[in-house]
């Protein structure tokens, strides 16, 4: 049985994987994307659906600006199911301590061209009346939003096989190298090109990679249009997203265009099954109800989970593989993944077809991982 052939293969259609295959398409590259189940499932199916700018390191601010500015001029091509809502992020400040941490945070924004609001205590509560009484203040971040994840990665698949891509779902993979990869029932394809974009499960496929799952639980809310009107998260939620091996919860909460309220977020290491943790669940709605008590009053209708791929410096691993000429990542999201999933397309594809890329590409590639070897997850 003769290979099929193609420039690039690309393993996950995920929102990342998608991402991949419509940057490879546009550079007239012949692009298949295999997944074992469904496009956009995975992570992508389990996530908020933010996009948001980030300041955990300069590496980090660079990759999520420059990707939202990216969904930002995709915006208008985006079909309504994506449900895109340029709702902006308040950094809900809990004391002074944390108003000392806006102030920070604005200015840093502020001299990177990021439009940001301080919010005075009345401010906040004239924003957001359903918070607690008592808050400090926050930090309105005017150009992030949320949108459905898994129809922006079917939009990105759909522009990708506009330009020629083809895409094979429900197509277990036994093994990617040397320009090949091998399904399941014996089949194969050969590429000059293998991206591993398989998020969590991308250690499976290429051994030796510092990439660990990392578990959240996410729920939905019965429609309660107007609760909320912008994407709510703790300042609270960069203290625990620095611990990269306990379990930790924090407040954030999203409101959707259907009027419904996706209340998050948990972390978790080392929780290999799926089902929900009844525990770390109600640590995580327990958290939320502090910082909006009148959730305590809604229904929720949907509890699910999900898998993130992290590293040790939580930075995503994009380009070569040292290890095999042939291999190439984009994985290593964790959180991140639909924020950064355009700039990640763009800078594997500059790198595939020889551009000078928009941000430095050094933080990001996989050559670094010499460096995190003796770091935990």
């Amino acid at each position: 049985m003769s290979a099929e052939k193609y420039d690039v293969v690309i393993m996950g259609a995920g929102i990342v994987g998608a991402a991949c295959a419509l940057e490879c398409a546009r550079q007239k590259m012949r692009v298949a994307v295999v997944d074992h189940d469904v496009i956009g499932g995975g992570a992508t199916a389990a996530g908020m659906g933010h996009i948001v700018v980030m300041d955990d390191s300069e590496a980090q601010f660079a990759l999520t600006r420059y990707s939202q500015q990216l969904w930002q001029q995709l915006r208008p091509e985006l079909p309504d199911d994506v449900e895109y809502t340029q709702c902006g992020t308040i950094w809900v400040a809990a004391d002074d301590e944390e108003m000392a941490e806006v102030h920070r945070k604005a200015s840093y924004y502020q001299r990177r061209g990021v439009p940001v609001q301080i919010l005075s205590a009345e401010d906040l509560a004239r924003l957001e009346p359903n918070l607690r009484k008592g808050m400090a203040g926050g930090l309105l971040v005017t150009e992030d939003g949320v949108l459905y994840p898994p129809c922006a990665a079917r939009f990105l698949i759909e522009q990708a096989q506009a330009l020629g891509a083809t895409v094979q779902v429900g197509a277990p993979v036994a093994e990617i190298g040397n320009g090949r990869v091998r399904r399941a029932d014996g089949s194969e394809l050969s590429a000059g090109v293998i991206v591993n974009a398989a998020g969590a499960w991308a250690p499976e496929l290429t051994r030796g990679i510092s990439v660990k799952k990392r578990k959240g639980h996410l729920v939905i809310t019965d429609r309660y249009p107007g609760f909320i009107q912008h994407q709510l998260v703790e300042l609270g939620y960069l203290k625990s997203a620095h611990s990269v091996s306990s379990d930790s919860v924090a407040f954030n909460v999203q409101p959707r265009r259907t009027g419904q309220v996706l209340i998050g977020s948990s972390r978790q290491y080392g929780a290999e099954h799926k089902e929900v943790d009844h525990e770390i669940l109600g640590r995580m709605l327990q958290r939320a109800q502090e910082y909006m008590p009148r959730l305590s009053q809604t229904s929720a209708i949907r509890v699910w989970t999900g898998f993130r791929a992290a590293t040790p410096d939580k930075l995503p691993l994009i380009g070569p593989w040292g290890e095999d000429s042939t291999v190439f990542l984009a994985t290593g999201h964790e959180g991140l993944g639909i924020t950064t999933s355009l700039a990640t397309g763009r800078l594997l594809a500059d790198q595939l077809s020889g551009r000078a890329s928009q941000i430095a590409r050094e933080p990001y590639l996989p050559s670094r991982a010499t460096t995190m070897e003796h770091a935990h997850v």
